[in-house]
């Protein structure tokens, strides 16, 4: 049985707060296929000096801009409940714990040259976790390989509603909108009913649909894949960070998810209201990082996840980030991860101190 996401009032006193914190069960499904007894166990590994702490501006440029007026601003569809007394499961599992010499918040984490395949970062790459939106990668592979009408019009129904952690859109039942404004909002800004309604009206239906994303991850070498939904709400959707890097490595070579995944904003209209949604990942606004794909996802079993797609050092780099602590912590990691690279291979990326990297002989 799913327990359902739990905030607790503004009203509780403090003391009452600590005692719930204090006896409240950590709700972690055995379905995660990770260790659950005995100190933290893992790997991490990568070569080079310890890698510097981020620098404070990792957000510099990414406020997001007024609307026009008439225009409503979407809120983030990962936003996290500002209090929880559950755990992800890489946490549950002690894999945050395991030391790198990054010094990564992430319970996994990968990174490879996306030419040469030369494994740059790894961290629990094959610690089977929840995914989240991450999912939304496959969504958007398959959507664009079945070459589907995409100025078909899709309807929003009750069949797109999510009933079981009830995240919330703005794209009310009988919304109508094409395939590919469904596409682009679901990769831009992980909108879950878009992401639901493409899956539901593949040929075949849903079920067909969720066949062909295991099928595809198969395909791809993703031996330790699952996908049971096509948005990543579900815990169930599982994969690992070495073969999530085998997905955005594919998903990355078609033009149109890397222009709909990097999208900073968008303003559409639907049913005479005007709404803005912005980016999910705000590496996509910030002018020190050069973006060519990415996708973030978020549920509580999840935590923080990002995948991107960048020049770092002089290389094009696929990075995957599996269960960062918070947005803060996800943002740093990749910030850690960009310095690293740039460090090992002479690049120009900055150390935290100003310096820039030396190049070595």
């Amino acid at each position: 049985m799913r327990h359902s996401d739990r905030t607790l009032r503004t009203g509780l006193t403090a003391a009452a707060l600590a005692a719930l914190i204090a006896v409240a069960v950590v709700c972690v499904r055995t379905t995660f296929d990770l260790p659950h007894n005995g100190p933290p166990q893992g790997r991490a590994t990568a070569t080079g000096p310890v890698a510097p702490a981020p620098a404070p501006d990792t957000e510099v440029a990414t406020a997001e801009p007024p609307a026009p007026p008439g225009v409503e601003v979407v809120p983030e569809a990962e936003s996290p409940p500002p209090i929880t007394i559950r755990q992800s499961a890489g946490h549950a599992a002690g894999l945050n714990k395991v030391k790198d010499p990054l010094r990564l918040s992430a319970s996994a984490a990968y990174a490879i040259d996306a030419d040469t395949g030369q494994v740059l970062v790894q961290k629990n790459e094959d610690a089977i976790l929840p995914i989240a939106s991450l999912t939304k990668m496959m969504t958007g592979l398959l959507t664009v390989e079945a070459k589907l009408p995409m100025d078909e019009v899709i309807t929003i129904t009750q069949e797109d509603v999510d009933t079981e952690l009830h995240s919330r859109s703005r794209l009310r039942v009988g919304t109508t909108l094409t395939r590919v404004e469904a596409l682009h909002l679901a990769l831009m800004s992980s909108e879950n009913r878009a992401a639901h309604a493409l899956g539901r009206t593949f040929p075949g239906g849903l079920a067909q649909f969720v066949n062909a994303m295991n099928t595809r991850a198969r395909q791809l070498g993703m031996k330790s894949t699952t996908y049971v939904e096509p948005t990543g709400l579900s815990h169930q959707n599982q994969s690992t960070a070495h073969d999530l890097a085998l997905l955005a490595l594919t998903a990355s070579r078609q033009p149109l998810l890397r222009e709909f995944t990097t999208t900073k904003s968008l303003q559409v209209a639907f049913g005479g209201r005007k709404l803005l949604y912005n980016n999910s990942n705000r590496l996509v606004k910030n002018p020190k990082w050069d973006v060519e794909f990415q996708k973030t996802g978020y549920i509580i079993e999840a935590g923080m996840c990002m995948t991107v797609k960048s020049r770092m050092g002089g290389h094009d780099v696929v990075m995957v980030l599996l269960d960062s602590g918070d947005k803060r912590s996800r943002l740093d990691d990749a910030e850690r991860v960009k310095r690293w690279v740039g460090a090992q291979s002479g690049g120009n990326d900055t150390l935290a101190d100003g310096r820039t990297t030396p190049r070595h002989s």
